[in-house]
């Protein structure tokens, strides 16, 4: 196995599967489970010390806890979006805290369903990239308007994954389910970024 290049956690990263020597870091997982119970909100807010809840603002029990890092939205219905986490098993192991709280309160909930629903991950290619260039050429995926956002939207077909590429070399891989898709997107448009790389001057 060739293993050179970048290292991630004082591990080797694996060439065969990161081509680019780049390994993209997850930055938040968003996660849904159904805890398929009704929920009387008000009495959690009431009860449960890290919760917070204003009907009037959303419609949903926001509540966090230190470990792993993370924020719940809890709905009346029993559905719970957890949002935060750095991996995938950190966000189902949070989800499983949050349940395990709503549970000691004295509701019914169950663990059913649970999916992670996006992945955030960004790494840097540590040189500056031509946005026009890349937007002109890839015009069917890249949406470029600097005046409104400083980075350049492209919204890659296979896998479906949208990439927030900035002018610094900083890129932003969101729209995942499976952390691979992370990885093959962002090796999908590394040839591309070195395409319309900056000769700094």
């Amino acid at each position: 196995m060739a293993e050179q290049g970048g290292l991630e956690g004082g591990q080797p990263v694996d060439l065969s599967k990161h081509p680019s020597g780049i390994v993209p870091t997850l930055q938040n997982i968003v996660s849904t489970v159904n805890l398929d119970c009704k929920l009387d909100l008000k009495q959690i807010a009431l009860q449960a010390r890290n919760a917070e809840y204003n009907p009037k603002r959303f419609a949903a029990v926001i509540m966090r806890i230190r470990e792993p890092k993370t924020t719940a939205l809890i709905f009346a219905s029993g559905k719970m979006v957890c949002t935060g986490a750095k991996s995938e098993q950190q966000s189902k192991l949070a989800a499983r805290k949050y349940a395990r709280i709503i549970q000691k309160l004295g509701f019914p909930a169950k663990f059913k369903d649970f999916k992670i629903q996006n992945i955030v991950g960004s790494c840097d290619v540590k040189f500056p990239i031509r946005l026009e260039g890349l937007a002109y050429s890839h015009g069917a995926f890249s949406s470029y308007e600097p005046e409104l956002f400083p980075g350049l939207i492209y919204r890659m077909k296979q896998p479906k994954i949208v990439l927030l590429i900035f002018v610094s070399g900083k890129i932003v891989i969101t729209g995942a389910k499976v952390r691979d898709e992370t990885y093959t997107a962002f090796e999908n448009i590394y040839p591309v970024l070195t395409e319309f790389r900056k000769n700094q001057q």
